[in-house]
């Protein structure tokens, strides 16, 4: 909330009364008949209705990515030769004509069968350009052979991004799946009030957009309030500071300005169609958190994270810089090319020199090259501030995006956490070390402690992590996005510190950290998390009281009181609207099906899981709970069958190995749940749980060596694991092996303190 300036009002104050008294006799004379709209009950009315007023704005816009984001397909939109034009891929070719003013092409279509379809839309435009296509149920396809607008080619993106057996067309990632499908992947973010309609019971789209690219309403909301305030009589306007305007882009925090862009530029999870009523993006969206796959473990990215994940981690964002001040909003042009743009705010005189960068400038002599990409490297990039500070990567087969978190290079850290560094990213023939030899000789040998560090050891499961993860938690000193990871890191530590800095970021100022740690918070004390939870069933932020009703969706009516119980009613209805939305994505199948097994629903469960198996056949976690959920009702055949689907066909999932071997150990089939753990543990895909449950075998079959071996090395993958310590405890003391029993129940004692079960074991051993 913006405060006051007091100082500015005194200085303001006497010239403000004056305009007031100057103005009344004015406004008194003028009709004061008219009515004004309030913005939240604006509507959309198409950018066509602000050139008038706006027409400096509307030339910066036009021709910019947002006006060209997607377009009818006509001879001025479409950039890509049809001219009987041919492309060849994987031995495929594909051929690209037109026919009677209409643009058709000739592929490989739905099943792998060659077909002739039309192009009808355009989508984005440099530095490709993708064509849509129509199919049954509203149904708008991405066809996977683009136009290089650059160097004016067509080129296929898949061979780029995936390995070739990906593209066989029983995968979802085959362009006429739902990975490449228009109306749910792509289209929010590419038109104006874009609303899906997708029918979760006849499997339907009938997509609609106001403006059929990011037109005005797309970042400033509906705007006929605005312009039925723009039509007042000037000297009769109410005094209303945002114009009508649902969206206000002047005068507001950066970080109000900046989440005003993260419904595209984020990477995230959508709660429901953007209906730019909110404003707060967690009322709309969950951010991804600077986590695997998406980011490097120091946050660097990874894979497309669309600029929102990257910057919120920068110190720029954390100094109020906003996206505007280095992009014009409208043209999205940067304001100023080379480092000028960075001078802006860091000093020439030290920044931009050679004792700062330590390379020659453009127009020195020098050698330049070519890295193993083929790219050729010319004198004076390494004295670029972005090419040092925002290095970037290529998606989309030729889109090259810049790392918006602006980070200082650190091949030390790329030696230690195998992150990437900028650079080896240019100087890709050398080594880290030799990166790291000139960083030391040009800017000394002390490097400040980065979190990226903490949080790999945090991942590493390593003993003692938690004690910094809880320092970044509570110090404002880092961005919102890597506290919020913090906390997902956390909830693998339970020690009693660590339980109360999640119970107490429940209640955390900051929607991000609330939402994650209500996600994560874990106790088996039921009346607890009720407790603790049911506050937020009424929280401002949609996302933190869905996520609240989610985690209480066993609990039955009598559990809450009538207040708690007409909140809940709400959140969960709201939590399963949100999952509705997304149900043409497995991962919203998946979601709906796990609702409906807490629930008890488990006719509904399994249609669900099944549904988000038909939408992407290699999406295991479905099949997991699928499998369990046959168990449960005693179907014990149906889920075998399913886990010995995933350990044949996913092998590096663990949890098909891990039930299967639950499964086989109940039928007391325990040779074969041996040869199948021992399986994963071969593969290299065995986890803590796999380890745990293979040495327990290995102790009921009397391979006592086998069995500590086996208990060591989940220790050693999981050092503070509670069942490792314990079993291994439990292990040295039928083995009369006091010494070694002694060494593991002290350090059950140093990581869980204050576990009751842990006191009792830990005093009885003393005693006796």
């Amino acid at each position: 909330m913006m405060e006051t300036n007091r100082t500015t009002w005194k200085k303001i104050g006497f010239v403000a009364t004056i305009v007031i008294v100057l103005s009344i006799p004015l406004s008194l004379i003028m009709n004061r008949n008219n009515k004004f709209v309030e913005s939240s009950k604006a509507n959309f009315t198409g950018g066509k209705a602000c050139i008038a007023c706006h027409q400096k704005e509307f030339n910066l816009w036009k021709e910019s990515d947002h006006d060209n984001a997607m377009d009818i397909a006509t001879d001025s939109s479409v950039l890509g030769n049809f001219n009987n034009a041919q492309f060849t891929f994987n031995g495929i070719t594909s051929k690209f004509f037109k026919r009677d003013g209409k643009f058709f092409v000739y592929t490989e279509g739905v099943g792998g069968k060659m077909q002739e379809l039309q192009i009808t839309h355009t989508f984005g435009v440099r530095p490709l350009q993708q064509y849509l296509i129509p199919f049954e149920n509203g149904k708008y396809q991405c066809l996977p052979i683009a136009w290089n607008t650059v160097r004016k080619e067509w080129f296929h993106m898949a061979a780029m991004v995936y390995k070739p057996e990906d593209l066989k067309p029983d995968n979802w990632l085959y362009w006429t799946n739902q990975s490449q499908n228009w109306n749910s992947m792509c289209a929010e973010c590419h038109s104006t009030n874009l609303q899906k309609n997708f029918d979760i019971q006849t499997k339907t789209y009938n997509t609609t957009w106001v403006d059929i690219n990011v037109n005005c309403e797309a970042c400033h909301g509906p705007g006929s309030a605005h312009i039925e305030w723009a039509n007042i009589p000037e000297m009769n306007r109410p005094m209303e500071v945002n114009t009508g305007l649902v969206i206000k882009t002047s005068k507001v925090p950066s970080r109000r300005y900046v989440e005003s862009c993260a419904p595209c530029h984020a990477r995230r999870s959508s709660l429901g169609p953007y209906d730019h009523a909110h404003s707060e993006f967690l009322s709309y969206a969950i951010p991804q958190l600077s986590t695997e796959p998406t980011y490097f473990i120091d946050g660097q990215f990874k894979d497309e994270d669309y600029e929102y994940g990257s910057f919120t981690q920068s110190k720029m964002y954390m100094k109020d810089v906003r996206c505007g001040d280095c992009h014009d909003p409208h043209s999205l042009k940067r304001k100023f090319e080379g480092n000028a743009l960075c001078t802006q705010c860091h000093r020439a005189d030290e920044f931009d020199t050679y004792n700062h960068h330590f390379h020659k400038v453009k127009g020195e002599t020098g050698n330049s090259f070519y890295n193993k990409r083929g790219e050729k490297v010319e004198v004076g990039t390494g004295a670029l501030c972005r090419d040092c500070h925002m290095p970037g990567k290529y998606y989309m087969g030729v889109d090259q995006r810049f790392d918006h978190s602006m980070r200082i290079p650190r091949p030390d850290l790329s030696i230690k956490l195998g992150t990437p560094n900028a650079c080896i990213n240019c100087h890709d023939d050398k080594s880290n070390d030799w990166a790291l030899q000139y960083v030391n000789k040009w800017y000394g040998e002390s490097k400040k402690t980065h979190y990226g560090t903490i949080l790999a050891n945090a991942a590493n499961g390593n003993l003692g992590a938690d004690v910094d993860l809880i320092k970044i938690i509570n110090s404002n000193l880092y961005p919102e996005i890597i506290r919020a990871t913090a906390i997902g890191y956390l909830a693998a530590y339970q020690s009693e510190n660590a339980q109360e800095v999640l119970r107490k970021t429940l209640n955390d100022p900051d929607p991000l950290l609330r939402y994650t740690a209500v996600e994560n918070y874990q106790t088996p004390d039921s009346i607890e998390l009720l407790k603790l939870l049911s506050p937020l069933l009424n929280d401002p932020i949609k996302s933190v009281r869905i996520e609240a009703a989610n985690r209480l969706a066993t609990y039955k009516k009598q559990s809450f009181n009538e207040i708690q119980y007409g909140f809940f009613v709400k959140a969960i209805d709201e939590y399963q609207k949100t999952q509705e939305f997304v149900a043409d994505f497995s991962t919203g199948r998946y979601n709906l099906g796990n609702f409906y097994s807490k629930r008890k629903e488990l006719a509904k469960a399994e249609e669900n899981y099944k549904e988000a198996i038909v939408i992407d056949n290699l999406f295991y976690p479905a099949k997991v709970n699928l499998a369990l959920i046959y168990y449960q009702q005693g179907k014990t055949q149906q889920a075998e069958v399913i886990f010995n689907d995933l350990v044949t066909n996913h092998a590096d999932a663990v949890e098909g190995y891990y039930y299967l071997a639950l499964l086989y150990g109940e039928q007391g089939k325990n040779s074969e749940a041996i040869t199948l753990l021992e399986s994963a543990r071969t593969n290299g895909v065995a986890n803590v749980r796999i380890l745990y449950n293979l040495g327990l075998l290995y102790q009921m079959n009397g391979r006592m060596d086998k069995c500590e071996e086996t208990l060591q090395e989940a220790l050693q993958m999981e050092p503070s694991n509670f069942d490792a310590l314990y079993a291994l405890f439990a292990f040295n003391m039928k083995q009369n092996n006091r010494a070694k029993a002694g060494f593991y129940i002290e350090k059950l004692k140093l990581a869980y303190p204050n576990d009751a079960q842990v006191n009792e074991l830990y005093n009885n051993f003393i005693k006796h």
